[in-house]
């Protein structure tokens, strides 16, 4: 079963969204962050776990090894329901392996962000336990935009994170709302998404006849709207 957890920062939709069963846990970024109006980070993300209960991933924004273990083990201090977002790399493309080892000894739940192929996945692997929860999540939209098939890496990756049950691929940068069927056929174990696309797949096992009625209705309610004459 694939979790869906909303991809967003901004409070008020949080609180929209954290009362919807469908929507498992949230995910955050400092730049979702910055676009919700985020002055003071810490605060923020306490107002948000004020909000809601379920899973939420805050990230770090530290770009060196000894800034990021201190941002990750605050973050993780303000609640047990925290995953503590870390990028794969540095911005520098330095693999964080090292800092990703010590804050899953220190049992810190950890979500690897930015990451792109199996090869990443695999290097991930050998740097965790089999107990402290961790979550993998890869950037299938951003890599589609790119021209690039995300199907095969997250492949790769769900056969290579059997081994470890405290691992679970999260398929992100979700594009559409069919990527979760793509995701639920390939076993992702969560896709995060915006709301705009939890709220179409609410609306999934409509016909193809409903689907084209609804879209003729559509274009004649704006017609009618904008009362158009061809005269």
């Amino acid at each position: 079963m694939t979790k869906i957890f909303c991809d967003i920062a901004d409070i008020n939709l949080i609180n929209t969204f954290s009362k919807k069963k469908i929507v498992k846990g949230f995910t955050t970024n400092p730049s979702l962050m910055r676009k919700a109006g985020a002055k003071n980070y810490a605060n923020y993300c306490k107002k948000i776990l004020k909000i809601t209960k379920k899973p939420i991933s805050f990230e770090v924004f530290a770009d060196d090894t000894k800034n990021i273990i201190n941002q990750a083990e605050k973050i993780k201090s303000w609640g047990n329901q925290i995953y503590v977002k870390i990028p794969v790399t540095n911005s520098k493309g330095v693999f964080l392996g090292k800092v990703i080892k010590l804050l899953n000894s220190k049992n810190i739940k950890l979500n690897i962000t930015a990451v792109y192929s199996s090869k990443q996945t695999s290097k991930i692997l050998k740097k965790i336990n089999k107990k402290t929860k961790l979550i993998i999540s890869i950037f299938a939209g951003r890599m589609a935009d790119k021209g690039k098939d995300p199907v095969p890496e997250i492949k790769k990756s769900v056969k290579l994170a059997k081994k470890y049950k405290n691992v679970q691929i999260l398929w992100a940068s979700t594009r559409e709302a069919y990527n979760y069927i793509q995701a639920k056929q390939l076993g992702c174990h969560i896709i995060t998404t915006p709301p705009s696309i939890i709220e179409k797949i609410e609306n999934f096992g409509k016909t193809f006849q409903k689907l084209t009625i609804d879209t003729v209705k559509g274009f004649l309610k704006d017609s009618k709207k904008s009362n158009f004459k061809l005269h």
